[in-house]
């Protein structure tokens, strides 16, 4: 509850009060919802997935946007990101996506959340805790993270018969749906076709099937023609997915990650700046210093290597990233002083988060998700 007064107040803060700040388009996210949702199959429910405070998004400032146009299922990593929801008023279906030891069962059964079923072991001692639960089936169809088999129905089918648990839904993973590479594609296909060949089995059993989904963001966006119940949506809802499929819908960056020049310095040829030395002025040169670092999740790798949006100029970043700071070259922006608003992570190239993520070797997922929540968020 503390948390989420705390980021209440941080969504009324403006951008002026702060050194560093996310800011959030709450148009871009409307927009991408509405653009999602037209490629759903028939049928098919969004289910938002916000786990990671929203990929860094901040959670508290993304789900009351999503529940005002209509989202009603989310998924979540944790228990206490499932808490947080229910806190930020989202009544609906709340998938845990990974583990929740049994001995929590009271809490999620008090907490009306849906559990993930790990394997048949954690079944079984979730239903030992006698309390009802509902949970959904994660199904291992090659992934070989959590889930039941693809290949031992009897296992799945036993979980139906638990007389705590209540199955709500089945689910698997495509691992490498992103990549359009043959084998990738191949291996794809035969994830799709071992999450089916479960699902008849099952049904040939007699049992009735609950709500399936096997498309996350790239599932969707590369695999359109599956048909399930839910998509759990999450790198494409915030505007961050890359790849043709992902540009073809127009899918607009939500996040915008900002600073303010805190002071400018006059560096002589052949001085240094920073930590160990990383950079060495080649010409007489205007150093800009931003209060922002690798402690509110801007990748020390990007030292040396990143480019910051200056008065719409771009700015290389010098020397290395620091926990609080980082350093950029504005000698060929004059103008350039002490309060102007720089753009670290944007809604245009080269600062889209795929961009900035490839510069230092990561995804745009870890790039968002290590946003420090000691940014407070700014909402256009």
């Amino acid at each position: 509850v503390a948390q989420c007064a705390y980021h209440r107040k941080a969504r009324a803060m403006t951008a002026g009060t702060s050194r560093a700040w996310r800011e959030i388009d709450t148009a871009a996210l409307a927009h991408n919802v509405s653009v999602l949702r037209g490629a759903l199959p028939p049928g098919c429910e969004l289910m938002a997935v916000v786990k990671a405070d929203a990929y860094g998004h901040s959670a508290s400032a993304i789900v009351p946007q999503l529940l005002s146009l209509g989202v009603r299922a989310f998924a979540v990593a944790t228990l206490e990101e499932g808490a947080q929801l229910r806190a930020l008023g989202a009544d609906g279906t709340v998938l845990i996506l990974g583990y929740t030891p049994p001995e929590r069962a009271g809490e999620l059964a008090r907490l009306g959340l849906t559990q993930t079923v790990a394997d048949l072991a954690h079944a079984k001692a979730l239903n030992a805790q006698g309390v009802p639960l509902r949970v959904h089936l994660k199904i291992d169809t090659g992934m070989h993270r959590l889930g039941i088999a693809w290949d031992a129905p009897e296992a799945a089918s036993a979980v139906f018969r638990m007389e705590n648990l209540t199955v709500d839904g089945i689910y698997s993973h495509l691992c490498c749906a992103d990549s359009l590479a043959p084998d990738d594609v191949s291996f794809t296909r035969e994830q799709i076709h071992r999450f089916y060949a479960l699902t008849a089995a099952l049904a040939a059993q007699g049992i009735s099937l609950p709500k399936l989904h096997l498309q996350s963001s790239y599932g969707l966006l590369n695999y359109p023609e599956l048909r399930c119940d839910y998509a759990r949506i999450g790198i494409a809802l915030y505007g961050a997915a890359e790849g043709a499929a992902a540009r073809s819908l127009g899918l607009r960056p939500v996040l915008s990650l900002k600073t303010r020049i805190a002071a400018v310095r006059t560096v002589a040829k052949g001085e240094s700046v920073g930590y160990s030395r990383a950079f060495t002025a080649r010409r007489e040169t205007r150093i800009a210093i931003l209060p922002i670092g690798y402690a509110d999740g801007y990748p020390r790798a990007l030292s040396n290597t990143g480019l910051v949006r200056l008065r719409g100029c771009l700015a290389p970043v010098v020397g290395r990233v620091c926990m609080d700071q980082l350093t950029v070259d504005v000698t060929d922006i004059p103008k350039a002083a002490v309060g102007d608003v720089a753009e670290l992570i944007g809604d245009a190239s080269p600062l889209r988060a795929g961009e900035v993520a490839a510069r230092c070797g990561t995804i745009p997922n870890e790039l968002l998700s290590r946003l420090g929540t000691r940014l407070p968020v700014v909402i256009k």
